[in-house]
């Protein structure tokens, strides 16, 4: 049974900087594309930035330049470095992972920025 646990979230003023995690158990981690994705009450989930197998990466324009997605296959975990932080980016943080055909989500980690 894959797993996806985030973790790293909490209130920081704006400005200020997180770093958020998400571990990966039940499956083979280093073979597939991790992303991280957001939602705020009333809205669609957005995807925040991803990375590949290899190491590619992309990132959402409202995120380019203050964000950092990266990747410790050893231990199965997928990182999001968040800083210059601003309450826009208050949200439900979420870890995605696709194995065998179907989308994995963890259960979200809550980032509040305040002003």
């Amino acid at each position: 049974q894959v797993q996806l646990v985030e973790s790293g979230g909490g209130l920081v003023q704006a400005g200020g900087s997180l770093r958020l995690s998400c571990v990966v158990s039940g499956s083979i981690f280093s073979t597939v594309t991790m992303a991280w994705f957001r939602q705020t009450p009333g809205k669609q989930r957005e995807l925040v930035a991803a990375i590949t197998k290899s190491g590619g990466t992309d990132y959402a324009d409202s995120v380019k330049g203050r964000f950092t997605i990266s990747r410790d296959n050893a231990k199965n975990t997928v990182y999001l470095q968040m800083n210059s932080l601003k309450p826009e980016d208050t949200a439900v943080y979420y870890c995605n992972g696709a194995w065998y055909g179907m989308d994995y989500w963890g259960k979200g980690t809550l980032v509040t920025v305040s002003s």
